[in-house]
């Protein structure tokens, strides 16, 4: 019997005597099967979604899920209604969709089917037509966890036209703020791996905040998470909104890290011209775009040059506009960073296509180089520059407010400014704006008539 347990080869701590063998066997066959049923337990435990998303932007719906580790997923369709059909390996049903606001004209409902495993979950998309689909995992980031994506397109979207006819419009201003690259496409990425989709995001959620804490204006935004949304459909956006300013907001790179330094790009003028021909041609009728006028007009090539004309001196004035606000905000960026570009720079951008809306694109430092990736990485510096393109916005807008907006209502009982010029009194001023020599002493609380040039006066109401 000693020669066996010396076999076993296992003694016993405290006296050094050995164990006997056979409780050896049984503590390795107990540990085998916890070990087994670990492994089944860990097999079979089911992961949650943790999180979901629904966006709608121009044709396409999307829904982001947010998983606790990358999704093993099937997909199917039906007919009689459309419906899409997603499985979802090892993960439960808990999540609840129902307080998901679904908006567009893709989905109706979003509802929980059973599924093919008790340890899998399976989601209907009840569909309102049928749309080109696409399914895709992310992986998780430093920002996000690992996300399914789910795309729907509409194959036949409804074509989006400009409406001249001066329609009943929100009073509030209306920007767009489009945070460039997103889902799928990151943008550039700096040295240590920061992506511009996330710095793009960041300081457009911090403009929108500015934006709606001012009364009268009101911020909406192309993208408001991380999803793709392509170029020629962000200015879709801003004409559905019906939008007065559309501001893209980008991160510049280059091949090598010496670069630096901010910019604002407006549209160029060939690239303009070849967008309102591409409209035209595509507008079924120019009295689309004419509105009544196109009622008294009989000749079809009349009609054209008509719409053509005053479709030509509107994309002329939004390139003004657009250009006259880039200077603003590059008068504001330069007390915040460095500028690359001192002037407003152009270039065929097809985010800023949009025929009747002053567009911008700013690009706000370079992420390749590693003090500018630093810097944009510094939540205070992202604040900052956010601040200097609402101030520049609220500049632009105040002196020149769109028509039947709130601020432009508020600017009817605002006195005018005047800049003295050389040559200019207060009698010859009373006399080009209408009111008396004591009205803008008194608006000006001036003692004497004496004015000097460079001098600003608040014009009074006639």
């Amino acid at each position: 019997m000693n020669n066996f347990y010396i076999k076993s080869g296992i003694k016993n701590v405290e006296s050094g005597k050995p164990y006997c063998s056979c409780l050896w066997r049984t503590a390795q066959t107990f540990f085998a099967l916890f070990t087994i049923s670990l492994a089944i337990a860990s097999s079979v435990t089911a992961g949650e979604i943790k999180d979901a998303r629904f966006s709608f932007a121009a044709d396409t719906s999307r829904l982001v899920l947010e998983l606790e580790s990358a999704p093993k997923f099937t997909y199917f369709t039906l007919k009689n209604p459309q419906r899409l059909v997603v499985d979802l390996q090892n993960v439960d049903n808990n999540f609840s969709f129902t307080d998901l606001r679904l908006k567009g004209n893709l989905v109706d409902k979003i509802r929980h089917s059973k599924p093919k495993s008790p340890n899998d979950t399976r989601l209907v998309i009840e569909l309102a037509s049928k749309a080109q689909i696409k399914l895709f995992s992310v992986a998780k980031n430093a920002d996000f966890p690992d996300r399914l994506v789910i795309e729907l397109v509409d194959p036949n979207p409804v074509p989006v036209l400009v409406n001249s006819t001066g329609p009943n419009r929100d009073k509030n201003i209306i920007v767009v703020i489009d945070p460039g690259h997103g889902g799928t496409d990151p943008g550039s990425i700096g040295p240590t791996g920061t992506y511009e989709k996330n710095i793009t995001l960041s300081i457009s959620k911090m403009l929108a905040r500015l934006i709606e804490n001012e009364p009268g204006i009101k911020g909406v935004m192309t993208r408001n998470s991380d999803f793709y949304i392509s170029p020629n459909e962000r200015p879709k956006i801003a004409a559905r909104e019906q939008a007065d300013l559309l501001v893209s907001i980008h991160a510049d790179a280059f091949t090598t890290p010496q670069p630096r330094g901010a910019s604002v790009w407006v549209l160029s003028k060939g690239r303009a011209d070849s967008e309102l021909g591409r409209l035209l041609e595509q507008t079924e009728r120019s009295s689309a775009l004419l509105g009544a006028a196109a009622d008294v007009i009989e000749d079809r090539d009349t009609e054209r040059y008509f719409a053509e004309t005053i479709f030509n001196m509107s994309m002329d004035l939004s390139r003004a506009s657009s250009y006259e606000l880039s200077n603003k905000v590059i008068r504001e960026m330069k007390g915040i960073t460095k500028m690359h570009k001192r002037t407003p720079q152009s270039a065929s951008l097809a985010v800023l296509t949009t025929p009747e809306t002053p567009s911008i694109l700013v690009e706000v430092g370079f992420i390749s180089n590693p003090v500018e990736e630093k810097n944009l990485n510094w939540s205070k510096h992202r604040e900052r520059l956010a601040l200097a393109v609402f101030n520049a916005i609220k500049a632009y807008f105040k002196k020149t407010p769109p028509d039947g907006t709130l601020w432009a209502e508020w600017k009817v009982d605002e006195p005018q400014e005047h800049r003295v010029s050389s040559g200019e009194s207060l009698s010859l001023l009373a006399q080009q704006y209408g009111v008396t020599v004591r009205q803008l002493k008194n608006e000006n609380k001036l003692t004497s008539d004496v004015v000097r040039i460079g001098q600003v006066l608040k014009i009074p109401s006639s």
